[in-house]
């Protein structure tokens, strides 16, 4: 690929709103020891108090669990189908559980749906040595995924959240965490029930009431998510979220006093945001921003697209100039595969860089044979005779 790009402005608008990161804390005092407010789309902060404090986290663990799951679902290492078999460790685990037995079945569409609803510590563990074998196996993965959402200040010991001197997370990394789980569909089919139940033990005899431990999912809306979390050394935690219109907010709270605070304080949050904050629309996965020659290709022209959606996080009544710009090579050679990055677009307000997609190949294009470059050539000569 030629290494010179071409630099093109493709829009600029005139009054939008600047952006900043604003932060609360004077209109919000809230009463949590850690809490934290960011956009889903961007992961802009707009309100933070102890974000970094590395603190016992509880079930709101289990976002983890739950986010690994969702990639062994999708990448088809497990299937929703799948039966589990419960192990005598899973089935050993205290805390809010199902009483599964051990050796009795569950699917694995069960499983999740407990974690979810009911915050099952004995689902969680069975989940968990279904995906990689035994829990610390799991456990080794959880790390290695926070390190790659560049979750700072967090360490996993177990699947659950129950309490150990070595586990903590910090409200900012269960912002992290959070993002990503919610990128995948299917979960919201789970995180957004709020009563359902399930047949447990292994003659399937028993009925357990799963009723979603988030109360905002019925009692605030737009509501999306996602996990709570409370022990004696954690306190009440809550991952929530939410969304009106284009705009999504993940508002953590971590060590409140009670149930009932972390649920008020979470409400706050999200209503601050909501007030304050719009989310525009800069672009959609699969738009069209351009068009490129492809030098010896089978065709002659390939189209460029967003790799992935764009979002601006924008204040509410402030004043100033977005502009799009695409970065493209003036050609590129053969053979070019589907979703090869090519170049990007670059977003500014009043100049600062806000945001980078890639732009990749719509389609595959193969290297011209010897016959279609023959006619290439003829066409060429004859066009231009």
């Amino acid at each position: 690929m030629s290494k010179k790009f071409v630099s093109i402005i493709l829009l600029i608008i005139i009054g939008l709103m600047l952006t900043t990161n604003i932060f609360a804390e004077e209109e919000l005092d809230i009463k949590a020891k850690s809490a934290i407010l960011m956009d889903y789309y961007t992961g802009e902060v707009i309100y933070e108090k102890n974000p970094h404090d590395k603190l016992p986290p509880a079930s709101i663990s289990k976002i983890m669990t739950l986010l690994l799951g969702m990639e062994a679902l999708e990448g088809g290492k497990i299937n929703l189908s799948d039966k589990v078999r419960i192990s005598s460790h899973a089935a050993s685990m205290g805390g809010s559980q199902l009483w599964l037995e051990e050796g009795e079945t569950q699917t694995v569409e069960d499983l999740f749906k407990a974690i979810c609803l009911r915050s099952a510590n004995d689902a969680s563990v069975a989940l968990a040595e279904h995906i990689a074998g035994s829990e610390e196996a799991f456990v080794k993965a959880m790390n290695e995924k926070a390190k790659m959402l560049n979750m700072k200040n967090t360490n996993f010991v177990n699947a659950t959240g129950l309490p150990h001197e070595n586990h903590y997370v910090s409200a900012y990394d269960v912002g992290l965490m959070s993002i990503e789980l919610l990128k995948y569909k299917k979960i919201h089919d789970w995180l957004t029930v709020y009563m359902d139940e399930m047949k447990v033990g292994k003659k399937k005899d028993k009925i357990q009431s799963l009723v979603n431990t988030n109360r905002l999912i019925k009692d605030y809306e737009g509501a999306t998510g996602i996990k709570t979390g409370s022990t004696n050394e954690a306190g009440f935690c809550l991952s929530a979220s939410a969304k009106k219109g284009n705009l999504q907010l993940i508002a953590v709270t971590m060590g409140s006093e009670s149930s009932k605070i972390r649920f008020e304080e979470s409400i706050r949050l999200l209503d601050y945001g909501f007030a304050n904050y719009d989310s525009i629309t800069i672009g959609k996965k699969g738009d069209i921003l351009g068009n490129i020659p492809v030098h010896k290709g089978k065709i002659e022209n390939i189209e460029v697209i967003l790799e992935r959606d764009s979002y601006i996080l924008l204040p509410k009544g402030k004043g100033g100039n977005v502009e799009k710009e695409i970065f493209l090579p003036e050609f590129i050679e053969s053979p070019v595969k589907e979703g090869e990055e090519l170049g990007y677009l670059l977003i500014k307000i009043d100049g600062k860089e806000m945001d980078k997609i890639k732009l990749v190949s719509k389609i595959s294009i193969d290297k011209a044979g010897f016959k279609e470059m023959l006619k290439k050539t003829v066409k060429s000569f004859l066009i231009n005779k």
